[in-house]
């Protein structure tokens, strides 16, 4: 047995290593590798003549941490990014639930109709909201003609979050969704028959029970948030700054190539540590 089980082991690890070897090789040329390539990029010096000096300097990530300018763009662009995932949360859950208890040919056409926007791309969809919003769109017309106001919502905070909630929605609607399909119902009929309301059965167990699933959805639409580029750009207007936009602008406009590494590293430490603390903050008992 003990001959046996020592050659099994082996061949196990050999097995593991074997199927793990082309991913983690994959994963180490194509996101490590440029991510280190970055880092070493965003220490370098930025010449108008010669566009990138090297050296190892933190000039790039002092610039940003002591101009007004920038630190605003970063307030600006993770109060966009809560606020929408807040909404995506308000707005999906509910909707999910419904989705979960849904049965017949209706659920498969719903779920379709969540499915379908997904298609489109994000920037199509964006042109969609600047004609409904822009002055003379669907709704600035149908404001005038109601209440005798022109309605203009382009350049606007509020035309942004709408437009990434938009895009973000039906993400954490099919994740929360097939949580909650997860969770036995019987759990709730027993909470009810023990003379808890509706609401109170789904606050009480269900809600603790899809707590972990409901934040990876929200996770994942406050990471799709802190990166929105399209939206911004378009529904926000040239004077609406988010932190990916200015990125490209710094990248592809002034061929600032260190300092556009230094605010990707930014957002992205900014983005997990964020993300981390939304972890830490969910109590201990809904996790277990």
């Amino acid at each position: 047995m003990a001959v046996g089980g020592s050659t099994l082991f082996p061949r196990q690890g050999l097995a593991a290593s074997a199927f793990l070897g082309p991913a983690t090789l994959a994963v180490v040329l194509l996101l490590v590798a440029p991510l280190s390539l970055l880092g070493r990029y965003s220490l370098n010096q930025y010449s108008q003549t010669e566009l990138m000096v090297e050296a190892v300097t933190p000039e790039n990530y002092i610039r940003f941490f002591t101009d007004p300018f920038y630190l605003d763009v970063m307030r600006t662009t993770v109060t966009v990014a809560l606020l929408s995932t807040a909404l995506c949360v308000v707005l999906g859950v509910p909707l999910a639930w419904f989705l979960a208890r849904m049965e017949g040919r209706w659920k498969a056409v719903c779920m379709l109709a969540i499915v379908l926007p997904l298609f489109i791309g994000s920037t199509v969809r964006t042109v969609g909201w600047m004609i409904l919003f822009a002055r003379g769109g669907v709704l600035d017309l149908a404001s005038t003609s109601l209440i005798g106001e022109r309605t203009d919502l382009m350049s606007t905070a509020t035309a942004v979050v709408i437009g990434i909630l938009s895009f973000n929605l039906p993400y954490l609607v099919l994740t929360v969704q097939g949580v909650f399909e997860s969770i036995n119902p019987y759990f709730e009929q027993a909470a009810q028959g023990l003379g808890a309301a509706p609401a109170r059965a789904f606050w009480r167990v269900v809600w603790p029970l899809a707590l972990p699933g409901i934040t990876i959805g929200a996770v994942l639409c406050f990471v799709l948030s802190m990166n929105a580029y399209a939206t911004p750009v378009l529904l926000g207007g040239p004077r609406f700054h988010m932190m990916a936009p200015l990125l490209f602008w710094e990248f592809g406009t002034n061929n600032n190539w260190p300092f556009a590494a230094a605010l990707a590293f930014i957002l992205m430490a900014t983005t997990l540590a964020l993300t981390m603390l939304a972890n830490l903050l969910i109590p201990r008992r809904y996790r277990a």
